[in-house]
């Protein structure tokens, strides 16, 4: 039964599902015009979890609900980029929503229980939390991408990436049901020490095989990688942003306690499959990504290729890779969401600034966010001194210490490779003319305006400053 020490480990989520509860019921009662209500609430509620994972963080790992949810220093890193990313979607989609008459209460209820999703997959101590954290973010994020029911490329996309995510969470659960089998256990810290001491039969390996393919799934590396580029297109950029955020940190921690936490003792065998998926990502991802016209599809190849550099640093299977793949995973989050923040503060009614040419011209038109935009390409593309560099430095620096030199080399000639169309984008801001005709008007919202400069010019900080994040990461995952 459980019990208050266990409900006070997992205040965090509890008082998320309250919260979503209330705000649902409150919308239900709501008037339009008092919707903005709603969108404060919203953020305030985001901000007070932040505060409930780090000021009620244990100093050593504690588990609740017999083992099925750990709460320790990964989780704590996660969840709080996790909800940060959050409250950057929430700042920047108000005006964006109500232009496109989306201003709904379902998309601030549907983000939250996303995010609780999140929050349970990266404390998953056992397979049928993983599975339940992943089925409430993806059927979460089903809905949203659904959002705009007028729009048939919305529709689409949600239809898509309905089908090949049940695909991808049937074949995962297949595989967690042949591990169970092999190990006659569900829980991740049991299930570690079993497969290391009943040897490697071909069913636990059989069973490893499908719950990769379910990561490979979650982080969108290559092949399959299917969903993304329609998905980030058809969706309302207010969705995009999080699918390009949040749910990649949820996918390095799925990965995380799966492979490491549960079927660590066989990272001789799983190495070798990440290394793979690694170079399809890298190699699809930057070559596709060439011959876009559409930013939106653009980014959507470039996050393929960014999580084939995570997958990098989850390569070298030990504490230094697994801090640099988290600090991967946190620089390409704030990245993304600055990136789709860019397209939203340049988007209007009527206009949705998703081709490369609407950014023609725009630091004639507007100096400071072609300058933000450039911050975040450059550091898109790794770039020094920009955060991008050293994430990607970090990562290639694991692969070689794990003694996959070719590895690394193939990374750094992919990011020589992707810095051509990052830089196709930096051009055609300050290089081309504007498009006659065209007008480019900035959202008037100051409240997107100030955290979107905040959030591209962290990435400068970062970059100058990524220690003290750094020795985080790496205080998380003892040596």
């Amino acid at each position: 039964m459980p019990n208050l020490n266990d409900i006070l480990i997992m205040l965090p989520e509890l008082y998320l599902v309250a919260a979503a509860c209330l705000l649902l019921l409150l919308d239900a009662f709501m008037k339009p015009e008092q919707r903005s209500l709603l969108h404060w609430l919203s953020i305030a509620v985001v901000l007070v979890a932040i505060y409930l994972v780090i000021s009620g963080q244990p100093e050593q790992p504690v588990r609740a609900f017999g083992g099925m949810f750990v709460r320790d220093g990964v989780a704590e890193i996660l969840k709080t980029f996790a909800l940060l990313c959050v409250a950057l979607v929430f700042v920047y989609s108000r005006s964006y929503l109500a232009d496109r008459k989306l201003y709904v209460g379902e998309f601030y209820t549907l983000m939250i229980f996303a995010v609780i999703g999140v929050m349970l997959l990266v404390s998953a101590g056992n397979l049928i939390t993983v599975y339940l954290g992943l089925e409430l973010l993806t059927l979460s994020s089903y809905a949203l991408v659904a959002l705009n029911r007028d729009s048939k490329l919305s529709s689409e996309a949600a239809v898509k990436y309905f089908v090949l995510g049940a695909l991808a969470s049937g074949m995962l659960l297949y595989g967690m049901s042949m591990v169970y089998g092999a190990t006659a256990t569900l829980d991740l810290a049991t299930l570690h020490g079993a497969a290391a001491h009943t040897g490697v039969p071909n069913l636990l390996l059989f069973g490893m095989i499908f719950m990769i393919i379910g990561i490979g799934f979650k982080l969108g590396a290559a092949p399959f990688h299917m969903w993304i580029p329609d998905v980030y297109q058809g969706a309302p950029t207010a969705v995009t942003i999080f699918i390009g955020s949040a749910p990649k940190l949820a996918a390095f921690g799925m990965a995380y306690r799966l492979l490491e936490a549960g079927l660590g003792d066989l990272s001789a065998h799983w190495q070798q499959m990440l290394a793979a998926l690694a170079v399809l990502s890298l190699a699809i991802g930057n070559l596709v990504a060439i011959v876009q016209t559409n930013l939106k599809r653009l980014l959507a190849y470039s996050t393929i290729s960014h999580m084939g550099y995570l997958l990098l640093g989850l390569v070298n299977a030990g504490p230094e890779g697994y801090a640099s793949a988290l600090f991967y995973a946190i620089s390409y989050a704030l990245m993304g969401t600055a990136a789709f923040g860019v397209i939203m503060a340049l988007a209007r009614a009527g206009f949705e600034c998703e081709e490369i040419d609407d950014l023609k011209g725009l630091n004639q038109r507007s100096p400071w966010m072609a300058f933000l935009m450039m911050l975040v390409m450059f550091s898109l593309a790794g770039v020094p001194p920009l955060f991008g560099f050293f994430a990607k430095f970090l990562v290639l620096q694991s692969a070689i210490h794990a003694g996959m030199l070719w590895l690394a080399i193939v990374g750094a000639v992919f990011a020589i490779i992707g810095l051509y169309y990052y830089l196709r984008v930096v051009k055609v801001m300050y290089f081309d003319a504007p498009v006659e005709g065209t007008e480019i008007k900035l959202q008037q919202d100051p409240a997107l305006r100030l955290v979107l400069s905040l959030n591209a010019l962290t990435l400068l900080v970062l970059g100058l400053a990524w220690g003290p994040l750094l020795g985080w990461c790496k205080s998380v995952f003892p040596g």
